[in-house]
């Protein structure tokens, strides 16, 4: 006997939740990490005062300074590890470390706050990576079609806009079939696979 196991290793794939100070990053992966979070939450000090826009989060009291980070299995033979960027731009110089080696990216976006997204939606888009779009519905939000919010960020029509509940796993879990199905097709572009589908 050869004492190998029959098990099979499932394809490790990074996964990156992006997008500006409070747009709900933390509470996207906590929703449907299938292990307990890991983040580096902080409190909000004096120290950010001037720094750090909190117009229109102003009751946000803790803020990630480094990464968020999770794990999802997919179908036994795919295991997820999301990572999630911080939102500030003084942490921005993270990024490069965090994305290396993602193989798509989520970028969350507060239609409170849409300008924030931009320098996200700008550095993904230079990265070539594929991405999606997932609006953030917060109760307090006025409400704006997905083609609304791609005409004002400019996006080409091949980066789906969908919109998502942060807090609900299933709204969660649709947002990361959408990215699967974006980097399947970009990988198996001409010929068409079907999607992933997250358990």
């Amino acid at each position: 006997m050869s004492g190998r196991s029959d098990k099979t290793v499932p394809l490790a794939v990074k996964i990156v939740v992006s997008g500006g100070l409070g747009v709900g990053k933390t509470t996207f992966i906590g929703a449907i990490s299938e292990i307990g979070p890991l983040d580096t939450e902080a409190a909000i000090t004096q120290v950010s005062v001037g720094i750090d826009s909190l117009e229109g989060v102003e009751a946000k009291t803790r803020t990630t300074v480094a990464l968020d980070f999770g794990r999802i299995t997919l179908d036994p033979a795919i295991t997820l590890y999301l990572f999630g960027t911080p939102g500030q731009d003084r942490f921005s110089f993270l990024w490069d470390d965090l994305v290396e080696g993602a193989l798509g990216t989520i970028v969350l976006v507060d239609t409170r706050r849409i300008e924030d997204c931009f320098p996200a939606v700008d550095y993904f888009e230079a990265q070539g990576a594929p991405f999606v779009l997932a609006v953030n519905r917060f109760d307090d939000a006025e409400p704006f079609g997905t083609e609304e919010v791609r005409e004002a960020l400019g996006l080409r029509d091949d980066v789906p806009v969908l919109e998502c509940d942060a807090r609900e796993r299933d709204s969660v879990r649709d947002v990361l079939g959408a990215l699967m199905d974006r980097v399947i097709g970009a990988r198996a572009a001409p010929s068409r696979r079907g999607a992933v589908g997250v358990r």
